[in-house]
């Protein structure tokens, strides 16, 4: 009886202990710093999405630390030191600078980029397979950069002389501007670099190019996503229609894309981020890419330059 009595007990006690744990862990919260190079239309949205994917998965129990560094990688640097000396559960490094200056701060925190082009690159991995490894993953937003030089020749099979406008301090953009370069060359044209170092001389460098250029193409570069304006204002007079390398560059000054979601890459990132969270080792999680690619174009941008678009292209929204 007494055996019996004890068993009870111990089963009692282990179940207590047992619904303890689970409501220690729901009760658990979790504090993210958010890490963003600079505000614009794509970056925003890949930050959004992450933040309403962990949102929907933990409520109230995760907080965010959310800072942009006004495109200053010097500021990115300072942010994650930030958030290190704070003992933050997760970084968010939006954008490659964002992601370099969290990697150069902790090897212990949890990292997950996003709106990365090649994580290779970003992270001068020679040997990258997919996955970073140690404690960082992250998704790439990548679309692919031959079908982006396809595209083009789809759309100018004419033209000569392609002009590859890009940030010089970005890695990722150089990398984007040689492989396209690359697949360019294939069809035929002639390309030529045109890089500037930030947006002091991106007015000066976009006029060259115009002047020179049949075609313009532009990476997802952050510079010229932060002063479209600048471009448009250059090379919609002169009449020489520009290539984007994703669909909020387009938007600003180029005539056609292929592009991906910012807002479902913040999404895939936030469940990712969920999973770290919960338990999974970050240091065996691959980086993953968006699954879908869609072609569209600037209508009133296409208009205003005669350009004409096969039916298989969509309308970009204008922003209300």
């Amino acid at each position: 009886m007494k055996k019996q009595v004890l068993a009870v007990l111990l089963s009692a006690s282990v179940a207590g202990s047992m619904f303890g744990m689970s409501v220690s862990a729901e009760e658990k919260s979790f504090t993210v710093g958010i890490c963003q190079l600079v505000q614009h239309d794509a970056l925003d949205a890949a930050t959004q999405g992450f933040k309403d994917a962990l949102t929907e998965e933990f409520g109230d129990a995760v907080t965010f630390d959310e800072q942009n560094a006004q495109g200053d990688s010097n500021t990115c640097s300072t942010i994650v030191n930030s958030f290190v000396s704070n003992g933050v559960d997760l970084i968010l490094a939006n954008a490659t600078p964002a992601l370099q200056a969290a990697a150069a701060a902790t090897s212990e925190i949890p990292v997950l980029g996003t709106s990365v082009t090649e994580y290779g690159v970003a992270l001068a991995l020679d040997d990258f397979d997919g996955t970073v490894g140690g404690n960082i993953s992250g998704t790439s937003d990548l679309a692919p950069l031959d079908e982006q030089a396809a595209m083009l020749h789809e759309l100018f099979p004419d033209a000569e002389k392609i002009g590859l406008l890009y940030c010089s301090a970005e890695a990722n953009s150089q990398y984007q501007v040689d492989t396209v370069k690359t697949a360019l060359e294939e069809f035929g044209y002639t390309c030529e670099y045109y890089a500037f170092s930030d947006s002091n001389d991106l007015s000066a460098v976009a006029t060259t190019a115009s002047s020179e250029s049949d075609v313009i193409y532009v990476p997802t570069d952050n510079t010229v996503a932060s002063n479209t304006e600048i471009v448009n204002n250059i090379c919609q007079p002169a009449g020489v229609p520009v290539i984007a390398g994703e669909e909020g560059i387009c938007a600003g000054c180029g005539v056609a894309t292929l592009s991906i979601s910012y807002y479902d890459l913040g999404v895939g990132t936030g469940k990712m981020a969920a999973r770290v969270l919960n338990g999974e080792d970050i240091s065996t999680m691959a980086v993953e890419y968006a699954p879908n690619f869609t072609k569209k174009y600037n209508a009133q941008l296409c208009e205003t330059l005669g350009v004409t678009v096969p039916e298989d292209y969509v309308a970009i929204e204008a922003a209300e």
